[in-house]
């Protein structure tokens, strides 16, 4: 019995390790918890409860942005894939590009995305299908590249011009964007007239 619960604590340590110590009850479950000890591990303090149906090891290694798990967790599928990825201003201010800072988290998610539950305050959602290659992983989570999340923001049109500039020289002079990538990019006619502006503005 000792043996199987060290087997149990040893695939659950594995799982929140690649999510910076957050798991979810069916990843606790598929890693030999029974659902009706999960009670006990908050209680004796093994496990810290974050949101429904998600936690976090107690003594796992505080990491820097938790929030940014915690919530691409909250967007996961009925097969526990995460479907959310940070995008936007969000996006932005993990490659630190330009000065916004937005005060909620700015998420993409499927045109096919549903929650019975009320979507957290802290969310601001935007529906769209991402292509893999506009999507980058980190560890518990996915946010899009510099360029995606530029276009994105210079399509939705509400944040201050200058800012989106600011974004597109740093990007380019840190080579996180390069003029043929921009060149390839398949744009409508007005995003490539825009953005063709921006370009001459940001030069």
């Amino acid at each position: 019995m000792a043996q199987s619960h060290r087997e149990a604590v040893r695939r659950l340590f594995e799982t929140a390790e690649q999510q910076q110590g957050f798991f979810t009850t069916k990843q606790a479950k598929a890693a030999g918890f029974a659902e009706n000890t999960h009670p006990y591990h908050v209680q004796a303090g093994n496990w810290i409860r974050e949101h429904r149906g998600i936690y976090r090891l107690a003594l796992f290694p505080a990491a820097d942005r938790p929030d940014l798990v915690l919530w691409a967790l909250w967007s996961r599928n009925r097969n526990e894939e995460v479907k959310g990825v940070y995008s936007h201003q969000t996006a932005l201010s993990l490659y630190d590009l330009s000065d916004l800072n937005p005060a909620r988290l700015i998420m993409t998610v499927p045109t096919n995305f549903r929650r019975n539950s009320e979507i957290p305050g802290i969310l601001t959602l935007h529906y769209a299908n991402l292509p893999e290659e506009d999507v980058q992983t980190a560890q518990g989570f996915k946010f899009t590249r510099p360029l995606r999340s530029i276009l994105d923001l210079m399509e939705e049109g509400t944040v201050e011009r200058h800012f989106i500039r600011q974004a597109l020289k740093q990007a380019l002079n840190r080579g996180l964007i390069t003029h043929h990538q921009i060149q390839d990019r398949h744009l409508s006619g007005e995003a490539r007239k825009m953005f063709d502006e921006f370009m001459r503005q940001a030069a």
